[in-house]
């Protein structure tokens, strides 16, 4: 991948590259960050990524070291810290080509998810993203997704309650389980404990 040398505008060893990210948000920075995990910096041999940025905004990730780019280019970089971290600034139009390859294109808000697990600086990304990103990352993340799919929700609370069944016949605890539970009472109780009411 051909990047061309930018203009310097930050450069330190951090510990969670959570702050490169914070870091080029907040400036609206378009350019490009170079991230060397501790491997690299201790061993010389580790991951050297390269991640660009549209007005803050994550959109490619690449490795120089393994050549990979993309969501597997991301992994590379995964690790504990600390980080050799460079933010770099260039005009727009000198990411054209690189951001037209779709093997090293991420959706917005995984690296906040993948190298940091930050929801909120997640969800920050998300929204300075134009929507024409959103669309590389429809469901927001896995865990959104899971929540919105009913269905699975209501096979896992099936499977749950099926089991609490099973275990209670196995233990002569039958009685204690109520079939017709109502759904709105409340769950957490002990069984045969009335919780009080006032």
């Amino acid at each position: 991948m051909n990047v061309p040398r930018g203009r310097l505008v930050r450069s330190r060893v951090v510990d969670d590259p959570g702050v490169v990210l914070d870091a080029a948000l907040d400036r609206s920075l378009t350019g490009y960050a170079v991230l060397e995990p501790q491997d690299a910096l201790l061993f010389d041999d580790g991951a050297r990524g390269v991640m660009t940025f549209e007005s803050g905004v994550p959109v490619l990730v690449y490795d120089a070291t393994t050549d990979r780019g993309g969501p597997d280019a991301l992994a590379d970089l995964a690790g504990p810290g600390p980080y050799r971290a460079e933010l770099y600034e260039l005009p727009p139009a000198a990411l054209d080509d690189a951001h037209d390859t779709p093997a090293l294109r991420i959706p917005p808000a995984m690296p906040a998810e993948r190298l940091v697990g930050d929801a909120d600086l997640a969800a920050r990304t998300r929204e300075a993203a134009p929507e024409s990103r959103l669309a590389d990352d429809p469901a927001g993340s896995a865990v959104e997704a899971f929540l919105a799919d009913e269905s699975k929700i209501e096979a896992i609370r099936t499977q749950a309650r099926e089991e609490a069944q099973r275990r209670a016949a196995e233990w002569g605890l039958t009685d204690a389980l109520a079939d017709d539970q109502d759904p709105d009472s409340d769950a957490d109780a002990a069984p045969g404990v009335t919780p009080d009411v006032d």
